[in-house]
């Protein structure tokens, strides 16, 4: 069995590895898929991400007045 082609460089991780510290950015990790797309992921570690977590007005500014769960 054959291995793959790589679909990515190291001096492309690198490269965007080095323009998030260069821009004050703190990276968290990064992800490379299979077909090659580099994902630099952000963030200090430790911190929690409020993005995604649910807010009292979520339901109210979005239209959907749901019951809430407890």
């Amino acid at each position: 069995m054959a291995r793959a082609r790589c679909t990515f460089r190291q001096r492309d991780v690198t490269a965007a590895l080095k323009a998030a510290v260069a821009a004050g950015v703190p990276v968290r990790s990064v992800k490379i898929s299979a077909e090659g797309s580099i994902e630099v992921v952000i963030g200090r570690s430790g911190v929690q991400d409020f993005s995604t977590e649910r807010n009292e007005w979520d339901d109210e500014l979005n239209g959907g007045h749901q019951a809430e769960i407890r």
